[in-house]
């Protein structure tokens, strides 16, 4: 199952500060200044590493599977992570073969202690997975259906911080608002359009914006 793609930040960043903040007001794709006054999702974006929980279904010369791979193949994921993915999922085999007719990638961040700086203000004494995304063969799901598998197999699903405008996301996260997650100030958000939409060269569109951007740690 393909890797997570690429999220644009919302703006280009800007050369002057070694393209360590951003130059706001000039988006870094066009179809974000169009659809910025539009209805967004706000979703928080937890500072962690990211886990796909792959669902092969079964074929003529395979048995079904889940496999959990990195944010590439080739990523190894630490030993208690991997352990903690275990315990989340082996009960859950017979619930994606009733549900699938098809591969499934679940897209997730690994976060807790020992991931990240600053991961156990998260989860102080241990780790989680926590959901974001799911596609299922070449469809991504829309955030009510995410949810609703999210909740059938027991999963921490990424919160939404709110709904509104671009603008009005970028605002809230100059200000540096605290997580919904942990004991900490949010990263940022990932932020997509109410309907799921797709740029002619059939890209996502979807955005992210980090408090660190604007010259905040």
């Amino acid at each position: 199952m393909e890797t997570y793609h690429k999220i644009k930040t919302v703006f280009n960043r800007d050369p002057e500060t070694n393209y360590k903040t951003l130059i706001e007001g000039q988006f870094s794709k066009p179809e974000f200044g169009y659809l910025a006054n539009n209805e967004w999702y706000w979703t928080e974006k937890i500072d962690g590493t990211n886990i796909r929980v792959v669902y092969w279904k079964a074929s003529a010369v395979a048995s079904a599977k889940l496999e959990f791979k990195g944010k590439t193949d080739r990523a190894d994921i630490s030993p208690f992570l991997l352990t903690k993915l275990e315990e989340i999922f082996d009960s859950q085999q017979e619930y994606f073969d009733k549900k699938f007719d098809s591969d499934v990638c679940l897209y997730g961040e690994g976060y807790g202690a020992k991931i990240q700086k600053g991961g156990g203000n998260y989860i102080p004494d241990g780790v989680g997975f926590i959901l974001f995304d799911i596609r299922i063969g070449n469809y991504w799901l829309e955030r009510n259906n995410i949810e609703e598998i999210g909740i059938e197999l027991g999963l921490n699903i990424v919160p939404i911080v709110g709904r509104g405008t671009l603008t009005e996301a970028i605002k809230k996260v100059k200000e540096d608002y605290h997580s919904m997650v942990g004991d900490r100030m949010a990263e940022g958000m990932v932020i997509k359009p109410k309907v799921e939409l797709y740029n002619r060269y059939g890209e996502r569109i979807i955005t992210k914006i980090k408090h660190k951007d604007f010259g905040k740690q």
